[in-house]
This record gives C-alpha cells, sequence and structure tokens, in this order.
C-alpha cells in the first residue's frame, strides 16, 4: 500500500489509507527492522563513542538481524551528550546539518542536538500526525506558548501546525496579559505550552474578567514537563478545552515522540521513528508490554545525530491492546515521574507527583509547587512552596492558616513524613521556559 506524504496530507485526510499511523503490524515491524539496522550501520560508521562500546561487546552491525536484537546494543545516557560536546555524536558532516537546539538544562554543559533537513521533515511530520490525532486541522488558529529559541519546543510545533495548514500565533513564553488578549482578538482555537502555564493563564484570565469558557478555543497541547491526570481534570473544568498529552525529548527530537489522541487511552508512539522499549531501570533488562519500567527510545531516521537506546529516565509501561482509534501504533502511560527524581528524606522515598496529587485536593491551591531541601544539623529538612489562588492570598490572615493546615495534612497522609508547608502568592515560584521548577537541593554533602 503506497502512502501520500504526511506532508502532502490534512487532518480531515487522516483516515487508514493516508497515513503510517494505521499502518498493518506486519510491515511496520519489517520497517523498524530495516530502520534499526540502518541506524546501527550508520552510527557505526560515524560514531566513534558508539563504534567503541559495540566493540566492547563484540558486535558489529550484522550481528542485528532481528528486531529483539537491538536489545544487545549498548544504552547512550544523557552524560554521553555531556562528555562529547560539542560535536562528537554527529553522524552527519556540519556541511549538512541545518540547525542546532541547545537543552535548557542549567548544570554543566549543555546538550547539543543537531538536525539535517531530513530530520526535520520527520520532526514536522510527527507533529502534524500529533496535532491531527488531537483533532485539530487546516483553518484552526494554534497559539504557541512554547519558547523559541534554543528550546525545542517553540520551533518543533510551530513547523507542525504550518503543514498541518494551521494558522499559528508565535507568541512564545511570558507576558500572560497578551497571551489572554491574543487568544480573544484572534479567536484561537487550540494553544500549545506548558500544562503549568496554562494554569497561570487560567487564573490570570479570571482575574482580568475573561471567561475562556465563552472563546472559541477548544484543545490545549501540553507537554515539556510531567503532569497529572488530576491536573488535566483542573485544566478542563476551569477553561472548558479539552486537553492533550504530547510528549518528547531534545536528545531524541523534541515535542512529537508521542501524542495523545481524542480517544486518551494513552500516548501514541510514532515507532515508525522511534522504537520504543521499556527497561528495569536498575538491571537495564527489557520488561514485557503492560510492566512499568524505565522508557528508553532508538531513533529510527534520525541522520544528523542517531540516538542508540537512549534512557530517557521516564518511568511509565507499554499498554498492551489497541486503541480503541484504530491506529497500530503502540502506545505508552502518562509520564508521571522519572527513575532519577526520588527524594529519599528522613529515609522515606518521595516523588513531587506525590505533592501535586496532595495539593490538587485542596481548594484555594494551584497545582504550581516547589520543594526546596536543605539539611540541618545532618538531618534532611523539606519545605514545600505552594501557590495559592489571588483571592485566597489576598484574604484574612486566618483563611491562609486554615488553607495551611489543611494542605500540612494532606501532605502527611500522603508523604508519610511532616514536612514544612509555605504559602506564596500566585506565579511567583521561579520557572524556566514555562517549565515550573520542581525541586530545589540546598543540602550540602
Amino acid at each position: 500500500m503506497k502512502m501520500k506524504s504526511i506532508l502532502e496530507t490534512s487532518a480531515a485526510d487522516c483516515h487508514p489509507a493516508s497515513v503510517p499511523d494505521y499502518i498493518p503490524l506486519p510491515e511496520l515491524r519489517a520497517l523498524q527492522l530495516q530502520r534499526v539496522q540502518a541506524v546501527v550501520a550508520r552510527a557505526w560508521d560515524h560514531v566513534e563513542l558508539f563504534r567503541s562500546r559495540m566493540d566492547e561487546r563484540g558486535l558489529v552491525p550484522e550481528d542485528i538481524r532481528i528486531l529483539d536484537d537491538i536489545a544487545k546494543l549498548p544504552f547512550t545516557v544523557k552524560s554521553d551528550l555531556r562528555a562529547t560536546y560539542p560535536f562528537g555524536l554527529f553522524a552527519s558532516p556540519m556541511k549538512d546539518v541545518v540547525r542546532l537546539h541547545v537543552s535548557s538544562g542549567t548544570t554543566g554543559k549543555p546538550i547539543v542536538v543537531a538536525y539535517t533537513s531530513d530530520d526535520v521533515n520527520v520532526w514536522t511530520s510527527v507533529i502534524v500526525r500529533c496535532f491531527a490525532g488531537c483533532g485539530l486541522h487546516r483553518g484552526d488558529i494554534l497559539q504557541n506558548a512554547y519558547g523559541y529559541g534554543l528550546f525545542t519546543g517553540g520551533l518543533g510545533t510551530h513547523y507542525g501546525a504550518e503543514a498541518l495548514g494551521a494558522t499559528v500565533v508565535p507568541t512564545s513564553g511570558g507576558n500572560a496579559d497578551r497571551q489572554i488578549m491574543l487568544l480573544k482578538d484572534f479567536g484561537v482555537t487550540a494553544i500549545c505550552c506548558t500544562p503549568t502555564y496554562f494554569l497561570h493563564l487560567i487564573d490570570r484570565a479570571a482575574e482580568l474578567g475573561v471567561d475562556l469558557k465563552q472563546l472559541p478555543l477548544r484543545a490545549g497541547v501540553f507537554g515539556a514537563e510531567p503532569w497529572t491526570e488530576s491536573m488535566r481534570k483542573h485544566i478542563e473544568n476551569k477553561s472548558g478545552i479539552e486537553a492533550f498529552d504530547i510528549y518528547g525529548l531534545s536528545e531524541i527530537i523534541g515535542p512529537g515522540v508521542a501524542c495523545e489522541c481524542r480517544r486518551h487511552q494513552g500516548l501514541h508512539i510514532f515507532e515508525d521513528h522511534f522504537y520504543p522499549e521499556i527497561i528495569d531501570p536498575e538491571s537495564g533488562k527489557p520488561l514485557p508490554d503492560g510492566t512499568e519500567g524505565e522508557l528508553v527510545l532508538t531513533t529510527l531516521s534520525k541522520h544528523a545525530m542517531p540516538m542508540i537506546r537512549y534512557r530517557t529516565r521516564d518511568i511509565t509501561m507499554l499498554l498492551p491492546g489497541r486503541c480503541e482509534c484504530g491506529r497500530t501504533l503502540r502506545r505508552m502511560g502518562r509520564i508521571g515521574r522519572r527513575s532519577d527524581d526520588m527524594l529519599i528524606i528522613r529515609g522515606v522515598n518521595v516523588f513531587p507527583s506525590q505533592v501535586e496529587t496532595a495539593l490538587l485536593q485542596i481548594e484555594g491551591t494551584l497545582p504550581n509547587y516547589q520543594i526546596v531541601l536543605t539539611r540541618e544539623q545532618g538531618l534532611d529538612q523539606m519545605e514545600v512552596r505552594v501557590e495559592v489562588t489571588p483571592h485566597m492570598f489576598n484574604d484574612q490572615i486566618g483563611a491562609l492558616q486554615g488553607l495551611q493546615a489543611r494542605i500540612q495534612s494532606a501532605l502527611d497522609h500522603v508523604l508519610g513524613i511532616r514536612v514544612q508547608v509555605s504559602l506564596v502568592e500566585a506565579y511567583s515560584l521561579e520557572r524556566s521556559q514555562g517549565k515550573a521548577k520542581r525541586v530545589i537541593d540546598r543540602r550540602t554533602s
């Protein structure tokens, strides 16, 4: 079956005969094997680090005969990108590289990622497929409030939205009042940003007397940070939109690795371009579908900077069965936490997502918080700073004290340890590229 190029396909055209999302499984597996073999050969030929690790295992590209053989290959981790900064993992000469992006990390060397023109086209195509799955189409007006520049979010979604045929309003992040003005004045029908930034827009719109439920806005595509099902319900109840989860990471391509469809039964992985595995975070051994573990991704069509078995540190599972939408692509569960974000406080394991779960149960708080870790006399201390609604923050002292007590009780119950609770003004906590900065560790070794 010959398929039309996704870049020639409108969202209205997105049915089994037109896009790879519905490719029969035998054809998909054959395509994946062909592409795995090609990307391994490319990395072997052009990336010294990968070749040396293959040599250590006594492997050559010809040893990859079936898809399961991918488990023989060495992992790639984030420190590899920093250790080879800036161009040590490139498999294409610089004359073929048309774009560089840099991660928004704040510690150590940044992570540099590269794209050939073909890589940009693949990136554009998967974003088109994301938006089509969310029900967006030609004629939609999409406000793109992801950060532009070195961050992959803005330009990645921008190119895909234009290829879809939507009208793009490239606001980038910040300036909430202008964002809300444009949402209203331009008749915006969809928005892309981090979920915590949209929460801020919800609150600011209420302060300005703008009812988001009365606007044409009907969909939000949110990513770049983990968020919970409770936050989705909060967003949808407050704004009246349908909220979609999009997943990606700069090391692989940027946003567009996976996205929900309108059935909301998990995120479809565009596995004709990104081969997924779930492994045990401790042993590194592959786990079966339906078992929670760490997501590992291999790029199947990346030329400039192929990633082989990249350990994302994101904890999820591959969901068994097929989505009701009919797509044959495998789905993964929502990313709720990372294998490296667990905090051990006085012998108790704490995940930031537990704090969010507790806060969403309390009226008057926003699901924006920050965990500050300190050490006093050799004992770890944990402070949870919680943003509260403007109305509540300006209320009487007694009301704030009551709110603080309710939060304290909820956190005690969820976490199993006593932590300090501090109430702060809405949107006063530090963010980077619109992402909430969840943990500040001020402990000294």
